[in-house]
């Protein structure tokens, strides 16, 4: 719940209950899915599409690793359909 405070710049202290917070992180991920709607429907040669399929040369650190927007976004489609 921290990180959704931190996204949705709710302090501690506007005392705001875990069933506001999962609405207004519902909202987010609606914005981010019509977001994602929104660069499908755009030209291959947009700099926005090709960024959706853009893979970085190199190895990444140890961890945890990062996820893609796509991944991001096929997680969120899961998502929506439980809200």
């Amino acid at each position: 719940m921290i990180v959704v405070r931190q996204m949705c710049d709710v302090k501690l202290s506007d005392k705001a209950t875990r069933v506001e917070l999962r609405e207004r992180e519902a909202v987010l991920l609606c914005n981010k899915l019509q977001w994602h709607g929104y660069v499908l429907q755009k030209n291959d040669r947009e700099w926005v599409k090709k960024c959706m399929d853009f893979v970085l040369e190199g190895t990444r650190p140890r961890g945890r690793p990062t996820e893609t927007w796509k991944e991001v976004v096929e997680g969120g489609y899961e998502k929506y359909e439980d809200i």
